[in-house]
């Protein structure tokens, strides 16, 4: 299966995210629309665009983006709670048919401000146990009409989202991706996501959660197409070498020295998340050229781990993440304009070889 290959749009309500520059204008819309356009130039598929309480809404935003453009898919994340299925597949499927079929989610289940929007806190089980039914109602919304569902957490009677989807080649509906490293969030994902997606660890870490899904998928006997994977990762490109680890340890020194501690991500606790922060105890640079230095300083999430080196380093590297069967790659690095053209024109090229 050949690989696709998106880009991150910094959906936040502050600017600076990760080092991008800060400007007092960093989210209005133009400043989205440019990014967006410019990854339609630049060869991009797509991007993500993250969520969470406290930034803008994922989907206002990826609507007005979609409109200003005409080839660009937003991968929206969005977080079962937040939304109710009936709610969400209908809001998806009207932006999917308005779009003319660019739209994939991003189902995210780990912790939020669920107080924030009315939601009560659950234990990990019950988590994802409601993305479990949230996902199957959304699939089932988008293929069937007149869908009566009575579970655990939502309830349906006789309904009918409108507009129904086209179908397209390989694609009932809106791609589902998903991630998540725990006994609980690997069970969903091998029964009911499209795409499991991973951020940045060793190859052989990353080749024994592929094997083990698959194993999981054959033992729940699942009933969709094969499940696909992602990597979502910081890739740290410059002209040489040399010139990318200069930058990428001045970043990380500029980044020791805001604080006497490294800050506490928000999602910390997660088991995906602590098992990149425990990646530095193995070595400061794992495989080729995997830096595990930025999570020690307070780096979170996709910026915990970055690859870091030339355009063809850092091709030699994704090519060996596609050998293990990855074809979904979510690439990012600040400042996120002037990187979605560098590596538009220097990495993808090397990547489509």
């Amino acid at each position: 299966m050949s690989a696709e290959f998106l880009w991150y749009i910094p959906n936040q309500a502050t600017p600076g995210h990760r080092g991008d520059t800060v400007t007092a204008d960093h989210n209005t819309l133009d400043t989205l629309t440019t990014q967006a356009l410019a990854l339609e130039q630049h060869g991009w598929r797509g991007a993500l665009i993250g969520t969470g309480w406290g930034r803008p809404d994922t989907l206002t935003v990826a609507t007005a983006l979609a409109a200003r453009t005409t080839t660009f898919e937003p991968l929206i994340a969005i977080r079962p709670g937040y939304w109710r299925p009936a709610h969400f597949a209908s809001a998806a499927a009207t932006l999917d048919h308005l779009s003319g079929g660019r739209v994939r989610v991003n189902i995210v289940s780990g912790k939020d401000d669920l107080a924030a929007y009315g939601e009560s806190e659950e234990d990990q089980a019950e988590r994802y146990a409601r993305t479990a039914e949230f996902i199957t109602l959304i699939r089932r919304l988008w293929t069937e009409e007149r869908v009566t569902h009575t579970g655990a957490h939502y309830r349906v009677t006789d309904s009918t989202v409108v507009p129904r989807l086209t179908p397209r080649p390989g694609r009932p509906h809106p791609t589902l991706y998903f991630g998540g490293a725990s006994p609980a969030a690997e069970q969903v994902a091998a029964t009911l996501a499209d795409v499991q997606l991973f951020w940045g660890e060793p190859y052989a870490d990353l080749a024994t959660r592929v094997e083990r899904l698959r194993a999981l998928a054959d033992r729940y006997e699942r009933q969709l197409p094969p499940l696909e994977f992602g990597l979502r990762v910081t890739t740290l490109i410059r002209d040489t070498t040399a010139a990318a680890w200069a930058e990428a340890e001045a970043r990380v020194a500029a980044m020791a020295g805001e604080s006497t501690a490294p800050r506490q991500d928000s999602h910390r606790t997660a088991v995906g998340q602590q098992r990149l922060h425990d990646l530095a105890a193995r070595g400061e640079i794992l495989d080729d050229n995997l830096y595990t230095a930025p999570g020690r300083v307070g780096g979170g999430g996709a910026g915990t781990t970055w690859l870091v080196g030339s355009a063809q380093d850092v091709a030699k590297s994704l090519k060996k993440y596609q050998d293990l069967g990855i074809t979904h790659f979510i690439l990012s690095d600040t400042p996120y304009l002037t990187e979605i053209a560098r590596q538009g024109t220097q990495l993808l090229p090397l990547l489509r070889d």
